[in-house]
C-alpha cells in the first residue's frame, strides 16, 4: 500500500484526546488496508475549512472546523454496508478478523469530541472517510506540558494477562516480564480461567482486556475473583466509555488502562492495583 500524506502546515488547534485521536486513526488505517488486500494508494489528508463557506460538503460541525480526511483505492461498500459501518459488532469480515468495533469506536470518539463523520465510497473504487472536528479561535496557545518521569516501580508478583488480540498480548507481557513479574498468558475467558485452575501457585492480579468474544472482561473477573478472592483487578480498553458500560464496566469505579498505552504507564498502574489489595 502507498501512503501519501497531505498536511495542512497551518492546522489549527481542537480540543479532543490525544490518545483517542491515535485511535480513531488507527482503526480507520487498518481497515483501509483491509480494504486492499492486494496493495492500492492510501491517502490522509488535513485541512481547515469553513462548512459555512465551503459548501463541497455538509456536516454536523457548523462553522471553522478541521478535517482530516481518509481516501483509499480499496473495495469499496455498496449503499446497504454504509448505512450500518458505525454500528459496534457489525462487520463484513470473516470470522475471527475483525470484532466489528473499530469504526464503531471511531464514531463514538468523534461524536464525543463534537465532531462528525462522513463516509462516501463506491464498490470497486474505495473509500473517503471525513473526520470532522470544530476548531478552536485563533489566538489560543497550547502550554507544552513537562511530565516527571519516575521510574516505573518494578514487582515480582504474578500477573494473569488475558487479551484476545495476539501482539498486544504478547507486546504487554513482555513488559510486565521486563518489569519483574511472572506473566500467565491468555487469549480468553475460558482459556484464562482453566489455566488459574492448573496452575499450583497463586496468582496476585488479573489484567484484561474489557471487550473479548464469548466472554468479557468483567465477566470474566467475577469468576476469577471466585477462585481467588483476595487478589487485584485490572481492565484494559481501547473503547469508547459507552461501549465499556455496556459490558458491564463502570471505568470511573474501576482501575482501567487505556489503550495504546506505554510501558511506564501499564508498570505504574499494574503497582497500584497490586498495591490496593492491602
Amino acid at each position: 500500500v502507498q501512503l501519501i500524506e497531505r498536511l495542512a502546515p497551518d492546522l489549527g488547534l481542537v480540543m479532543v484526546d490525544p490518545t483517542q485521536v491515535q485511535q480513531v486513526i488507527l482503526n480507520i488505517v487498518v481497515n483501509a488496508r483491509d480494504a486492499m488486500p492486494a496493495g492500492g494508494t492510501l491517502t490522509i489528508e488535513t485541512s481547515n475549512i469553513d462548512s459555512e463557506i465551503d459548501g463541497s460538503f455538509s456536516s454536523g460541525v457548523v462553522g471553522r472546523c478541521v478535517v482530516l480526511m481518509f481516501r483509499d483505492s480499496g473495495t469499496g461498500m455498496d449503499q446497504a454496508t454504509m448505512e450500518r459501518i458505525f454500528e459496534p459488532f457489525y462487520t463484513t469480515k470473516e470470522l475471527g478478523k475483525g470484532t466489528g468495533l473499530g469504526l464503531a469506536t471511531v464514531h463514538g470518539i468523534v461524536r464525543q469530541s463534537g465532531g462528525d463523520i462522513l463516509v462516501e465510497s463506491e464498490p470497486g473504487v474505495g473509500t473517503t472517510l471525513r473526520v470532522i472536528l470544530p476548531r478552536l479561535p485563533d489566538g489560543i496557545t497550547v502550554q507544552p506540558t513537562v511530565v516527571a518521569r519516575k521510574a516505573a516501580s518494578l514487582g515480582s508478583e504474578t500477573v494473569l494477562l488475558v487479551e484476545d488480540e495476539p501482539g498486544v498480548r504478547s507486546l504487554t507481557a513482555t513488559m510486565l516480564r521486563r518489569g519483574g513479574y511472572r506473566v500467565i498468558e491468555a487469549a480468553g475467558g475460558p482459556e484464562a480461567l482453566a489455566a488459574c485452575r492448573a496452575y499450583d501457585g497463586g496468582i496476585d492480579l488479573l489484567v484484561t482486556d474489557v471487550v473479548m468474544p464469548g466472554m468479557s472482561g468483567p465477566e470474566l473477573a467475577t469468576e476469577f475473583r471466585r477462585l481467588y478472592p483476595a487478589a487485584g483487578l485490572m481492565f484494559m480498553s481501547g473503547h469508547t466509555d459507552d461501549l465499556i458500560a455496556r459490558h458491564g464496566l463502570q471505568s470511573e469505579h474501576t482501575l482501567l488502562l487505556g489503550k495504546p498505552f506505554a510501558r511506564d504507564r501499564l508498570l505504574g498502574m499494574v503497582r497500584t492495583a497490586l498495591d490496593a489489595r492491602s
